[in-house]
């Protein structure tokens, strides 16, 4: 199941390059007039790219709930940081130029980072669902942090505003990854309880809500503001609801530990200096590949 849950979890970050290469060069063409609240939401819908690059999110989605529905959220999400891997190399097809030399070194640290992670850690699954009483001192805790990023977001321009959206963003796709593996389980159970669970709902409004801030956050200054924050909040957020409120763990003991916190900073690192480069690639304009 492991090796399942690992391959379907790759897979699924591959679709979520694919659609983040798509849309946010969808949210880049927005002019900055245009690319806050509505106003955004209503150019963005009206882009072919941005409606593949959903297209692509949906699944990429399907695929991750697979991943959660046989494997712990401690393996699942760390390994969807790939998707930085993949998209890299897609934008800088698009453009037309090569990766260059530090892009590749912090691309081996994230590979070998997420290797050992998962070879020393070996993260163990929990339980799929946890009663609300659980879930409740997690969600007004996120909730206020939630909240507390936008209202500084609206106090702030450029690239604090887009840097603070995104925290915000990351917060929200955690949450959507941890309600994923239970409403995975609700889908053994009928469409009655998957309906009448306050799972599904949450799910939903989390889901929503990320997908607003994500799109506000990538029009609201350079992606290399937004962009780390997302794809790092998304795995971090994850892993610990996974542990505090599904019971998951990593067996470890004594110096093994050390190992895996060096392996966790490698992996915040290097992932966030990828998205950067990938941020910075996709403002600019492309180029046909060869042009001088």
């Amino acid at each position: 199941m492991t090796l399942l849950a690992g391959a379907l979890a790759v897979l699924a970050a591959l679709l979520f390059a694919i659609a983040s290469v798509a849309q946010r060069g969808a949210a880049a063409a927005v002019p900055d007039d245009q690319a806050r609240g509505g106003r955004l939401i209503a150019r963005l819908v009206r882009s072919p790219r941005w409606w593949a690059g959903t297209v692509g999110d949906t699944g990429g989605f399907a695929v991750q709930a697979a991943a959660l529905g046989v494997g712990s959220l401690l393996l699942v999400q760390p390994l969807l940081v790939t998707t930085v891997l993949f998209a890299l190399p897609l934008e800088a097809r698009l453009t037309g130029r090569r990766i260059g030399r530090s892009e590749v070194r912090w691309a081996l640290v994230l590979v070998a980072a997420l290797a050992l992670f998962v070879v020393v850690g070996e993260p163990t699954a929990g339980v799929d669902r946890a009663p609300f009483r659980h879930w409740m001192p997690v969600h007004v805790v996120l909730l206020v942090v939630l909240v507390l990023c936008v209202v500084l977001a609206g106090r702030r321009r450029g690239p604090r505003r887009a840097a603070m959206l995104a925290v915000a963003t990351g917060l929200a796709y955690g949450l959507v990854a941890a309600l994923t593996k239970s409403v995975v389980d609700l889908l053994g159970e009928g469409p009655l309880a998957l309906l009448t669970a306050w799972e599904t709902w949450a799910l939903v409004a989390a889901a929503v809500g990320g997908t607003l801030l994500q799109q506000a956050a990538f029009g609201a200054g350079p992606l290399a503001a937004s962009l780390p924050a997302v794809t790092v909040g998304e795995p971090v957020v994850a892993a610990v609801l996974g542990i505090v409120v599904l019971g998951e763990q990593v067996r470890a003991d004594g110096l093994e530990w050390v190992l895996i916190g060096a392996c966790v900073v490698l992996m915040v690192a290097a992932t966030a200096a990828l998205s950067r480069s990938s941020a910075a690639t996709s403002t600019r304009e492309p180029e046909p590949v060869g042009a001088p």
